[in-house]
């Protein structure tokens, strides 16, 4: 059998020379429990060494994509001549496309890995005729860092940088605008006050004061261009009552050169967020998919990258953008924060006010995996990221059930069974029982006294005893205090 290794300095190709050696796991580690016992069983067949550190990262980015090298695919036509022979590889993605193009039998397993685990730790010793420890360590800090630079310059779909940078100069933008508006409003309210009232919409606004210019236009310039037919009717019975006062074409010049700006300014905006939602899109899929391109963004640029981002727990994901609250809270002994940043994705949005805390937890937890997937994952789609957020929405769905009182808590939903031994007719009564009512079942509960004491009675029993006696009852009762008086000072 021989054996593929791929070294820093070059690939090289080792010779087994006992196959029953490496049968398990278990021998290959004892195979490599000492140097005597690999010398004697591992030979070095052939070596191909690089010429410079340009066709190492070429070799390198090769194999990590699994590719067949042409440096390679040469090496092994010439050092393989039959194809019977077995060849060892570390990658069965690898193995396939050699045995597609060379015709090969390649084997990769559990045992051929922890073959290369050996050979790696033996290295200096099975290549000591080739290349010296020092050259080979030299080779690989010096391919590390070439492939490092590779990757970070070709592979920019990867890099999150970009977004926070666009998703930070988004909500710049976004308050330069909303200051701008305002002014272009205040500006132009001196001359036509009541068109502020009219247009709620900031971009409609503007358009109407660069088409409209002076209000004394309005019966002449068409605004159908710009607005609705009504809303046209209405900007124009307003001009002509209108309390404003009147600005010279000079003022007018200024005001339409800050209308201008606040249009190039929302021109941009629009076409800087379609660029943050691509590259959304292409780095966290999932992330986007479960809260937005927005929200997403916005927890990338707070947690720093987005590997940061994936590092991070779920309960850290929740309270991201909430840190100031949060720890004035744990000073002054109170409730912490349910949410920070999650509290503006649309789930969040659409579940009951009492309930928002729950969905906070349960989507950042969504959210930490999601955010892992799309770190170290390779695919472009969302995956994972649908089956999460199904997962949410119905959540809601069965808080929104709870709080409208449509189940129990208990039953969770099911309806209770009625219980089989009462009567529906009668709830207080079992069935079979008869409707008359027996005396003798009745028990008292304390034993009545035999002989009725009047002095220990309430009044209304004084009462009824006097009735019954036929006396007065008000003389009775006194005599008896004064006989009762009497008899205290006798003892």
């Amino acid at each position: 059998m021989l054996v593929l290794f791929e070294t820093p300095a070059g690939y090289a190709l080792f010779n087994v020379l006992d196959e029953g050696k490496i049968s398990d796991v278990k021998s290959v580690t004892d195979l490599f429990s000492s140097t005597s016992k690999v010398q004697k069983n591992i030979k070095l067949k052939s070596f191909e060494s690089f010429k410079d550190t340009n066709e190492a990262l070429k070799a390198a980015t090769a194999l990590v994509e699994s590719k067949l090298d042409k440096k390679l695919k040469k090496f092994l036509k010439k050092q393989i001549e039959d194809k019977e022979t077995k060849l060892a590889v570390c990658d069965k993605n690898l193995g396939a496309t050699i045995k597609d193009k060379l015709g090969l039998s390649c084997v990769c397993s559990d045992t051929i890995v922890e073959l290369m685990r050996g050979i790696r730790a033996h290295l200096s010793t099975l290549l000591s005729e080739v290349a010296s420890e020092k050259e080979i360590a030299s080779m690989a800090l010096g391919l590390s860092h070439s492939l490092s630079r590779y990757k970070l310059k070709f592979s920019p779909d990867k890099i999150d940088t970009m977004i926070v940078q666009a998703v930070s100069l988004l909500d710049d933008i976004d308050k330069e605008l909303n200051i701008y508006v305002m002014r272009v409003k205040e500006w132009y309210g001196w001359h036509f006050p009541e068109l502020a009232k009219i247009l709620r919409d900031n971009t409609a606004y503007v358009k109407t004061v660069l088409t409209l210019q002076n209000r004394n236009n309005a019966q002449t310039v068409d605004l159908t261009d710009v607005l609705p037919e009504d809303l046209a009717k209405e900007v124009k019975d307003a001009a002509i009552v209108s309390m404003g006062t009147e600005i010279t074409e000079e003022d007018m010049i200024h005001i339409s050169k800050l209308a201008e700006e606040v249009l190039s300014i929302h021109e941009y905006r629009s076409a800087l967020y379609e660029y943050l939602k691509n590259r959304m899109q292409a780095i966290a899929p999932n992330l986007t998919h479960l809260v937005g391109e927005l929200v997403g963004a916005r927890l990338i640029a707070k947690a720093g990258s987005l590997l940061n981002l994936a590092k991070h727990p779920a309960s850290t994901v929740q309270i991201l953008g909430a840190e100031k609250a949060f720890f004035r809270a744990l000073k002054s002994r109170h409730n912490t924060p349910k949410y920070g940043l999650l509290y503006h994705a649309s789930l969040i949005g659409q579940a009951p006010p009492k309930y928002k805390g729950k969905i906070a937890r349960v989507l950042a937890a969504k959210c930490a995996i999601s955010s892992r997937v799309d770190a170290m994952g390779e695919k472009e789609q969302a995956t994972i990221g649908i089956e999460s957020r199904d997962k949410v929405e119905q959540r809601v769905r069965e808080l929104e059930k709870y709080s409208s009182g449509s189940f129990s808590a208990k039953t969770k939903g099911q309806k209770q069974a009625q219980e089989p031994h009462r009567n529906k007719d009668h709830r207080g009564k079992m069935k079979g029982t008869s409707s008359n009512y027996d005396e003798s079942a009745d028990v008292s509960a304390f034993k009545k006294n035999k002989k009725f004491n009047k002095d220990d009675a309430p009044k209304r029993k004084r009462d009824q005893y006097n009735e019954e006696q036929g006396g007065d009852k008000t003389d009775d009762w006194k005599s008896k205090k004064k006989d009762k008086k009497f008899d205290k000072s006798k003892h």
